[in-house]
């Protein structure tokens, strides 16, 4: 029973609350006296909301997740934990992660709260609108960014929000495409708005979104105003990084019918090496 409650909160997924620390790498204020303290304590909260809204999206799907050729072994799918019991574990996994946002002030009990109702109509409706459930994974991510932001009382530049909104598009329909090619012709009995969506219309719009997402980092790398916040002028050095990584995204998307953004991160090697180095340049111009 502690092992399927424990996979009912998909730990595996909590790297994607990374993006709640990136305002504090950003906004150099990484060694400031607790503002690092501060943003992991915001990341935290947004984990357990995360697997608060992972359990109750369970709930909803189970019945389909048991004729999924991968779902059905999740613990609410296989009959392994009763609805109650879930339930109940939403609620606490919520109320525990809005109790530690009273730390970070009223703007983060807000974000955090708008994440959660917003994960809850994910759930229940907007998954089943056409592009509606990309953008709201997206603004999943974005309050994530928020969240970050308001920690470590940075704020939300026009760059980080464009580059956090295409690039969590971008992960999101990659998604989707996964969920395609891996039930083929009944990807439409699982999850109606997959019926309406097409492996190959979605190629394109990766292929879109990839170009934009570097395009938009590039600019920002070499934006005159960014170098004068940040002081540098060499952030364009981390570019290529990030075009490997997203090319490598989309060779594992395409070449191996790959689409979960945490599967694809734990299990490739190279993608993980693009970004740890990119990371590294990161730190080394910014506080260096």
């Amino acid at each position: 029973m502690a092992s399927d409650l424990l996979s009912l909160l998909r730990p595996s997924q909590w790297i994607k609350n990374a993006f709640v620390l990136a305002p504090l790498v950003f906004s150099q204020r990484i060694f400031e006296e607790g503002r690092a303290g501060a943003a992991l304590w915001a990341c935290l909260a947004f984990c357990l909301a995360s697997s608060a809204s992972y359990v109750f999206n369970d709930i909803i799907d189970r019945r389909r997740d048991a004729v999924h050729p991968l779902k059905r072994d999740r613990a609410l799918a296989s009959g392994r934990v009763a609805s109650r019991l879930a339930y109940a574990l939403t609620g606490v996994l919520a109320l525990v992660s809005l109790a530690m946002a009273r730390a970070l002030g009223p703007g983060f009990i807000a974000v955090l709260g708008a994440f959660l109702a917003l994960q809850m109509a994910y759930s229940l409706w907007l998954k089943e609108a056409v592009l509606v459930d990309a953008t709201a994974i997206s603004g999943g991510f974005l309050l994530r960014t928020l969240g970050g932001v308001l920690a470590v009382g940075a704020r939300m530049s026009a760059w980080l929000f464009l580059c956090t909104f295409l690039l969590a598009m971008f992960l999101a329909l990659a998604k989707r495409r996964h969920e395609i090619v891996l039930l083929g012709s009944g990807a439409e009995q699982h999850r109606g708005v997959l019926g309406r969506y097409s492996a190959t219309l979605l190629d394109q719009v990766l292929t879109v979104l990839a170009a934009t997402t570097i395009a938009a980092y590039t600019a920002y790398s070499m934006w005159p105003g960014v170098a004068e916040n940040l002081g540098t002028t060499r952030l364009y050095l981390t570019v290529p990084f990030v075009v490997i990584g997203l090319l490598r995204y989309l060779f594992l998307v395409h070449g191996r019918a790959e689409g979960e953004p945490t599967t694809v991160l734990l299990a490739d090697l190279p993608l993980q090496t693009s970004i740890v180095l990119w990371l590294a340049a990161v730190f080394a111009l910014l506080y260096g």
